[in-house]
């Protein structure tokens, strides 16, 4: 199984690239890029968020932990004096740090659902939802975030599955097939609920009639239309 670093690394080459094409297809400015390449390494690093003492589950509960706190101290700042507010702040972000953490590793296990397709479509419209309805992005970039994220997603899984290889003994290790799957053929229940939340996110999803448009503009062709000639 490759290591974190490898997982970084490769996710932001591969979303470099695909950011750059991109911008060459004139469907995303240059500007536009960075962040792309953004949302690609987060995506390639989704998938370890079920490995209990993994980097990446430490990072996410970490920032959502944050995002709890500033949720708090946002919503009622103007309603308690501010001893409260730092104490419920501070109760939130060790409910979610630690508390909503250790539910997680309790009820997942590695590579399992996480390890799986059907995760990468679901981050992927997650991804598009958040920046459709919450930070009011456009609905093409909206859609691109979330491609990127499991584009991303995808990329983690394939190098797990290169890495289930052993090419010097010309053999397939006992990972082999555990991380690129369509679901989690071992616990059906965890994939039902996958499922239903992934079907939930796709019919409130924004139509991606923008990004497909973006797409045929550049890929039909140009026509030139020839003046009739006079007789």
């Amino acid at each position: 199984m490759a290591n974190f670093n490898t997982h970084l690394s490769v996710a932001l080459g591969a979303s470099a690239g695909a950011a750059l094409l991109a911008v060459n297809m004139n469907i995303i400015t240059i500007t536009d890029a960075p962040w792309m390449i953004a949302f690609g390494a987060i995506g390639g690093m989704l998938p370890d968020i079920d490995s209990g003492h993994s980097t990446p589950i430490k990072l996410f509960f970490t920032t959502l932990a944050l995002l709890a706190l500033l949720a708090v101290i946002n919503l009622f700042k103007n309603n308690y004096p501010p001893h409260w507010l730092l104490l419920m702040a501070a109760a939130s972000y060790l409910a979610v740090r630690y508390g909503a953490l250790k539910l997680f590793d309790r009820f997942t296990s590695h590579r399992g659902i996480f390890h799986s397709v059907l995760t990468a479509v679901f981050f992927c419209l997650l991804m598009v939802c958040i920046g459709c309805y919450l930070l009011r992005w456009d609905n093409l970039h909206s859609w691109l975030s979330g491609l990127f994220i499991g584009f991303g997603f995808i990329i983690h899984l394939l190098l797990d599955e290169i890495y289930s290889v052993d090419l010097s003994n010309r053999r397939m290790k006992k990972s082999f097939g555990t991380a690129l799957k369509l679901y989690s053929y071992n616990n059906m229940t965890t994939t039902a609920l996958m499922a239903l939340c992934t079907l939930a996110l796709a019919w409130i999803t924004p139509q991606p009639q923008p990004l497909i448009s973006a797409w045929q503009k550049q890929n039909s062709p140009v026509k030139t239309l020839k003046t009739p000639r006079q007789r």
